[in-house]
């Protein structure tokens, strides 16, 4: 077991798949000796609690202060936690998020080194005393690789990729046992994840209906989803199958993905989550978003990542701004070359 290096404070509030991103630079950490804690909020805090990868974890509740209006209250609440923070007395502070929301927690932890990137937005450059050059390189560098400069400024070896995530519980694994009970064990196991956040990470659905057509009597194909996802996903054939719209947390899509054989899907929370448990494959379809930042990491025999040639792609825009031919991005790669890539891997 190496010395202890010295305490610090990873500080990454959201989202979910930059929380998963970030996995890697906390490991890295720790294998090197530092005691890791790490600052999250709710949309992560399942992904980090109990996780190896960290020695400690801290709760920072900002979705629930953005809900209830309680300014008072919530800044009580905020100087309770911060309170806590510098009682740690940490050595470091990695401040990743590197915007408005992190800059106080990253200015007042109370850690004597207080780092952030060049390529901070929003003022959170003044929450650090040492400034690392850019971790961003264009599209370029994968957004792991840009979190692992963090260790590299540091003098660390980042060369080991790895990734952790909590063990899941009996309860978990026994729910997800019912859930596939329908599943024949004569047939590979696909999982569709057709859904995402911004308009244009979307694959045009009528790609996605002909697809599910032509998977549909060779493999078993089970659906993931938001609520909210619950009409694309019935449109595109998902009732004809195993629907697990809207039936599963965080914990029980790990142990999901844990179980299939190959996943398609966007750029998206699932697909960093699917990637983070490290064992199904993955074809992932990006539309507006560059692979190279966001493509699941590691062996091409694993992983493939498909996009089109449109001459504005990637924009990595939340909304189009291709005036004439609104959202084409969204209507490519083809369905053969999506069928082309889950032949190749399954």
């Amino acid at each position: 077991m190496e010395e202890k290096r010295g305490k610090v404070l990873l500080i990454r509030l959201s989202a979910m798949g930059d929380v998963i991103f970030n996995i890697p630079l906390a490991n890295c950490l720790k294998d090197n000796g530092y005691e890791v804690h790490w600052l999250v909020s709710e949309k992560g805090y399942s992904l980090i609690k109990d996780n190896p990868c960290v020695d400690k974890v801290y709760l920072a509740p900002v979705e629930k202060w953005k809900k209830s209006g309680k300014l008072f209250q919530n800044f009580k609440e905020y100087l309770g936690i911060l309170k806590t923070l510098r009682g740690e007395k940490f050595d470091i502070a990695i401040d990743t998020q590197l915007i408005l929301k992190s800059l106080y927690w990253t200015r007042f932890c109370g850690a004597r080194r207080r780092i952030v990137s060049k390529n901070a937005r929003e003022g959170a450059i003044l929450g650090g005393n040492e400034v690392i050059p850019s971790t961003r390189d264009g599209f370029n560098r994968h957004v792991v690789k840009c979190y692992l400069k963090f260790a590299e400024y540091l003098g660390l070896n980042t060369e080991k990729i790895k990734v952790t995530l909590p063990p899941t519980s009996i309860k978990t694994q026994e729910k997800i046992n019912e859930l596939l009970k329908e599943l024949n064990p004569s047939k590979r196991t696909i999982i569709i994840a057709p859904a995402t956040t911004w308009v244009p990470k979307h694959w045009n659905k009528d790609n996605w209906r002909e697809l599910i057509s032509r998977l549909g009597n060779e493999f078993n194909l089970i659906f993931t989803g938001m609520p909210a996802d619950a009409e694309l996903i019935s449109y595109i054939g998902g009732d004809k199958h195993i629907n697990l719209t809207g039936k599963t947390n965080l914990e029980e899509l790990q142990e999901l993905f844990s179980r299939g054989d190959l996943m398609v899907s966007l750029d998206s929370g699932s697909t960093h989550l699917a990637w983070a448990v490290q064992k199904i494959k993955i074809v992932t379809i990006f539309c507006c978003t560059p692979p190279g930042l966001y493509a699941p990491l590691g062996d091409k025999t694993k992983y493939i990542a498909l996009t089109g040639s449109n001459p504005c792609q990637p924009c990595h825009r939340k909304k189009c701004p291709n005036k004439n031919q609104k959202n084409i991005c969204t209507l490519t790669p083809t369905v053969d070359e999506v069928l082309n890539a889950i032949r190749a891997l399954i």
